[in-house]
């Protein structure tokens, strides 16, 4: 599919990169594996499912989105959903919110962390929401104040819910974020009380969204979901080979979201 350089004046974006797990304790693992992400500006939607053949917004297409992978699954959109948790938190609302997501493929997406950039109606970032979504079909999110500042915003937050078979829950997140532009990373470092335990990053380089980048990015990962979830299964099954013992699964938080102070 030829790329028609069309410029599509949207803030939504295409990023592809790569996604890098590196376990340092108590047995040093790691793995990597090639993804593409969509920052889709929630005001911008419509528009995309408008415009492109292959993208789709609750319809079938060949790439899709559709709210109720996200949050609380309900008919709520979503920027009424991430307002109301910014304005539980005394945080600004009003600006423009930008999720950063892998999309539906064939219908079928599984997103272990996906990123809302919060605005405030100056433009300015102002909070990041990291929804974090187990094996398991839970979901739960984090809230954590932001500001626009040059270089990597850095935030913090003690972890509320259980993900990984193998990991504590007596654990600190700490994010290293780029907001979208040119180029977006999201690193997170997972630290306990005997030291760094793990390391998560993705990090890509943007492009338009056309129907021909949207072609091009399904080329190189046709089957990206199950490239998410094979990977995922496989690195677990090898962890319990080298004698990691299972943790006992909490029940999931009460609350949808935990609010950090953004320090």
């Amino acid at each position: 599919m030829p790329d028609t350089g069309v410029q599509t004046g949207l803030r939504s974006g295409l990023y592809t990169g790569l996604v890098n797990h590196a376990r340092f304790l108590p047995r040093p693992h790691s793995m990597r594996y090639k993804v593409f992400m969509l920052l889709l500006d929630l005001d911008e939607v419509e528009a995309l499912d408008r415009r492109l053949t292959l993208f789709g917004a609750e319809r079938p297409a060949l790439l899709g989105f559709s709210a109720k992978d996200h949050l609380d699954g309900a008919d709520t959109p979503l920027k009424a959903q991430v307002e109301a948790m910014l304005h539980a938190a005394n945080l600004p609302t009003g600006g423009a919110i930008q999720l950063l997501a892998m999309p539906r493929l064939f219908g079928r997406v599984f997103n272990p962390l996906s990123v809302f950039f919060c605005h405030d109606p100056d433009g300015q970032l102002s909070a990041i929401l990291y929804e974090v979504r187990n094996t398991f079909g839970e979901r739960h999110c984090y809230l954590i104040p932001a500001s626009e500042v040059r270089g990597p915003v850095h935030q913090s937050i003690d972890k509320a819910f259980y993900v990984s078979p193998f990991m504590d829950m007596d654990l600190n997140y700490a994010f290293r974020i780029i907001p979208p532009g040119d180029a977006v990373s999201v690193a997170i470092d997972v630290s306990g009380p005997a030291g760094r335990i793990l390391k998560a990053a993705f990090s890509g380089r943007r492009s338009e969204i056309t129907d021909a980048s949207l072609f091009r990015a399904w080329l190189r990962h046709p089957m990206m979901t199950l490239g998410v979830l094979l990977p995922i299964h496989w690195e677990a099954l090898k962890i319990w080979l080298k004698g990691e013992k299972l943790r006992h699964r909490p029940p999931a938080p009460v609350r949808q979201v935990t609010v950090g102070t953004g320090l």
